[in-house]
């Protein structure tokens, strides 16, 4: 499954392989950073993985060979930049999953979801300011 997303606000699409679920979490950082070292983005990872400074290190090759991240020899380090916008890659994913599994109907997702997981009050509010959003 690949993703396909604007770049960055730009016009042009591009097409990247799919991103595993550990490289979710190594863009989240650099979305976050807006752009970081390899060291930057080990930092940020320390209190939320066990990973070693090797795997970030893997996780972030694979990104830039992917086309999700830019680098760039910076003195002594290589600076990453992102060059796909995180709303486009959860736009993409998400259309992604409802094609593949729920082709492409919204309402068997949400009735799926919601027979796991109780809404809070915030929740449900949240989800009715968008359905009308929606409708007009």
């Amino acid at each position: 499954m690949s993703i396909e997303f604007a770049i960055n606000g730009k016009g042009g699409r591009k097409r990247i392989g799919r991103i595993s679920g550990a490289e979710w979490v190594v863009m989240k950082v650099i979305w976050e950073l807006n752009a970081g070292t390899a060291k930057q983005v080990v930092e940020a990872l320390k209190g939320r993985t066990r990973w070693k400074p090797k795997t970030i290190h893997t996780l972030l090759s694979r990104l830039v060979r992917k086309g999700a991240l830019a680098s760039e020899k910076s003195s002594r380090e290589y600076l990453f930049k992102p060059l796909v916008a995180e709303e486009a890659c959860r736009i993409s994913a998400s259309r992604s999953l409802l094609e593949s599994v729920f082709d492409g109907e919204i309402a068997p997702f949400l009735a799926c979801f919601l027979k796991s997981r109780k809404l809070s009050a915030k929740e449900i509010e949240e989800l009715k300011r968008i359905l009308e959003a929606g409708e007009s």
